[in-house]
């Protein structure tokens, strides 16, 4: 979805040709896969949702206009929703100081947003779901990025489904809600972390990022409160899924797969993926090749336009990516895992931090001679998926040979070390090692992360039987975000946050 495109509806002449163009991209991936060298430097990068609030923490649609005083870097990106942008670091070499160079990144690229949306009367804040968000809002023309490619996306998302969105989530509140459009996806703010890997590792990669899914979601969840109620401990997951999906409920009764999907078996390979794509998924967007300019043939690799711009509508919560090289290097293409179950972190260090745990993890993970894929049934680790964005840091998980287990309790004796061996092996620095996971096993060991400080403030502020979407839960709502933005502003990492009565 990172592509323009050129209208908002298309002809059924378009989808059939598409449809034809797509399986002949699906040949060529899997020629290349045979016979072409890949890069394999393993290097990572990132990307970064942030929120625009005004100066009483309400959404403000102005990301255009603080992209436009971003002077037009590629290195900043527009959102579906208005009062969302994107900033994406460069890659780096994880050897050494790689993920200290990467803080510094993310915190000066946050600067220049920051500077640049006080242009607009407006403030960055990194945060799953924005707890002041209303429906009045969504509901209201103005959340939506006035761009073809995300007016095409909402028409074809709400033309295959043929009804309203329906937002149906429960747990210590019900929120039931229907929608004219895809308005409630905006909400989902999300930090996603890319993985270099060769097409020989890519399996046991993807694999070892699924299974490790679960404990990265019960860390890091920072999205407990959608529309002025407190739902699960990471709402962006169920909320995300059920905002764009494409199925009536006949549909799901009789098993249609989800777009936004965690998979349903574990894989051999990364033409699997593209393969279950093309199986499964109608195209949503048939652009084709000649109206977005991509040329057929980039930097001496396939560019794949048609399986790429596919692709970019199955919304895997770990997603394959083929990427062709530069058009000005005759380089090769690689592959990378994008990592994309993580919200906006509550602070720069948990967001590293949380990047260092997944790497390590998975580099440790990969290397078992009887890998954790072997013996974890792929049903499990999904269920394991579900119960973390519910229960976040309280949630119990599967473990083969540990049986279900508090997920702090796994985290801290048994995957927090793996970890470390994953950065030691990549030739991370053993004092950043140290301060990073640091970080998360504090957060483990206190059961303290962005969603249970958005929990416990805002029992300090309104009494137990405030109701959702009232005067006094909204007011509270409003202090919360100021004395997150105040905390996030510190920079400290989210378990050293107090809770103020």
């Amino acid at each position: 979805m990172g592509d323009a495109v050129s209208t908002e509806r298309y002809s059924p002449l378009q989808r059939t040709r598409y449809r034809e163009r797509l399986a002949e991209d699906l040949e060529t991936f899997d020629r290349h896969l045979q016979r072409a060298e890949f890069d394999d430097a393993g290097s990572i990068g990132l990307e970064l949702e942030l929120n625009l609030i005004d100066s009483a923490g309400q959404p403000a649609a102005v990301g255009p206009r603080v992209l436009e005083s971003l002077s037009g870097d590629d290195e900043f990106q527009s959102e579906i929703g208005a009062f969302n942008v994107e900033l994406n670091h460069p890659v780096v070499d994880m050897r050494g100081d790689g993920l200290e160079r990467m803080e510094r990144g993310v915190a000066a690229r946050i600067e220049r947003v920051r500077e640049a949306a006080a242009q607009h009367g407006a403030r960055p804040v990194m945060i799953g779901t924005l707890p002041t968000l209303t429906s009045d809002f969504l509901e209201s023309e103005e959340w939506m990025t006035p761009e073809n490619r995300y007016r095409a996306l909402n028409n074809a998302i709400m033309e295959s489904r043929g009804e309203l969105v329906r937002i149906d989530l429960a747990d210590r509140e019900h929120l039931h809600r229907e929608f004219h459009d895809i308005a409630p996806e905006a909400s989902c703010t999300s930090m996603q972390l890319h993985l270099q890997v060769s097409p020989y590792d890519f399996a046991a990669a993807w694999n070892a990022s699924q299974a490790a899914a679960a404990s990265q979601v019960a860390l890091s969840a920072n999205s407990p409160l959608f529309l002025g109620h407190q739902l699960w401990h990471e709402s962006r997951i169920p909320v995300f899924t059920q905002s764009i999906d494409t199925r009536t409920a006949e549909l799901q009764n009789q098993g249609v797969r989800p777009r936004v999907w965690f998979g349903e078996r574990w894989i051999t390979s990364v033409f699997d993926l593209f393969e279950e794509n093309v199986r499964y998924f109608s195209p949503l967007l048939p652009e084709s090749r000649e109206a977005s300019g991509t040329p057929v043939v980039q930097g001496g690799t396939p560019a794949l336009h048609y399986l790429n711009l596919h692709n970019g509508t199955v919304w895997r919560w770990n997603r394959p990516i083929y990427a062709p090289a530069p058009r000005s290097s005759e380089g090769p293409a690689h592959l990378r895992v994008e990592n994309r179950l993580l919200p906006a972190a509550p602070s720069v260090l948990d967001a590293i931090a949380d990047a260092a745990y997944y790497y390590g993890l998975v580099h440790d993970l990969i290397r078992d001679t009887r890998p954790v894929w072997s013996r974890l049934g792929f049903a499990e680790a999904e269920h394991n998926f579900t119960s973390a964005a519910r229960a976040g840091i309280h949630a119990r998980l599967a473990w083969p040979t540990l049986g279900r287990v508090d997920a702090a309790d796994l985290i801290l004796d048994y995957l927090l070390p793996r970890a470390r061996r994953g950065l030691e092996y990549l030739e991370v620095d053993r004092p950043l090692i140290d301060r990073y996971l640091g970080v998360i096993a504090e957060r483990a060991r206190l059961r303290s992360n962005g969603a249970t400080w958005q929990l416990r403030t805002l029992r300090s502020l309104v009494p137990l039987n405030s109701l959702p979407q009232s005067p006094e839960r909204s007011a509270a709502l409003a202090e919360l975000v100021e004395r997150y933005v105040a905390l996030q502003a510190t920079g400290e990492p989210v378990h050293t946050w107090r809770v103020e009565s």
